[in-house]
């Protein structure tokens, strides 16, 4: 195998692989893991796995397109959009047409060219990534008034409504919440793989603006501090490695289903924080 073919697979199969790690991780809060599918019924671990396994290909083509890239890398980030809405179709064939994977679709997708891109030309991911996706919320949420209320998705209504650019926002930065924050709590944890994702988890929960947490909490902005100060007092408990920690994790895991509450966004920045993990050999 030549080098460009070794280095995008190995990009592509640590893509699959943060997918794997992410919903193997448990017990989380809001999120479907292999004890339990958590508010979301339609879902169980093997839906993720199929899910997952769906999107290697997308992965492989993802990596591939950064590695050999030559042009501006906002037209790079154009060309991965349309591999994304095959890779959905793949997802929904796979999952029986239940979304699991789309958010990480848009945030992996973009994670893995931009890290191709970066290991050929020995340039900060972070820096790709904001080149890559320049304007993003202006062209995205322009005309945003014009649609038809009932065709507005949750992360539009709520820009529309908050000021929230969600995800989209947090791509457009360089996803500053992953590589300044939880990649760094990642490298520091301590404890078995299963304790430093969950404690990672719930740093970016006790940072995250969740799109996801807010949309279930029928737009309710108060659910976001509420949904912090139940992480942080899990994280001062000790987190994972303690068993008031772990008293209190299960306690916020039956608020979370008792109020039908997800955390999804949040889940797909750990899956990024893992991703960045697995490259970095911090895991």
């Amino acid at each position: 195998m030549v080098e460009s073919e070794s280095v995008v697979s190995e990009i592509a199969n640590d893509a699959v692989k943060s997918l794997l790690y992410e919903v193997s991780v448990n017990p989380k809060p809001g999120l479907v893991d292999p004890v339990s599918p958590g508010p979301h019924p339609d879902m169980d671990i093997f839906t993720f796995i199929d899910s997952s396994m769906s999107l290697k290909n997308y992965f492989l083509k993802a990596a591939d397109l950064g590695y050999s890239y030559q042009g501006q890398l906002s037209k790079m980030f154009l060309e991965l959009r349309e591999y994304g809405k095959t890779a959905e179709k793949a997802m929904f064939e796979a999952t029986s047409q239940v979304n699991t994977h789309k958010g990480a679709i848009f945030s992996l997708g973009i994670m893995t060219c931009a890290m191709a891109y970066s290991e050929q030309r020995h340039m900060a991911v972070q820096d790709v990534i904001k080149q890559m996706l320049l304007g993003l919320t202006k062209h995205d949420f322009a005309n945003l008034t014009e649609k038809n209320p009932e065709n507005l998705t949750a992360g539009e209504i709520q820009y529309l409504r908050f000021g929230y650019k969600g995800i989209r926002g947090e791509a457009e930065d360089g996803f500053p919440k992953v590589f300044r924050v939880a990649f760094p709590f990642l490298c520091r944890a301590t404890g078995t793989k299963n304790q430093r994702l969950i404690d990672t988890l719930l740093k970016l929960v006790s940072i995250n603006e969740d799109s996801n947490l807010v949309k279930r909490a029928d737009n309710d902005l108060n659910i976001i501090n509420w949904a912090r100060t139940e992480a942080i007092d899990v994280l001062n408990s000790g987190g994972s490695k303690t068993k008031l920690g772990m008293q209190k994790l299960y306690e916020m895991n039956q608020k979370f289903l008792d109020r039908n509450l997800s955390l999804g966004g949040t889940a797909d920045l750990l899956i990024l924080t893992i991703f960045i993990g697995l490259r970095n050999k911090a895991l």
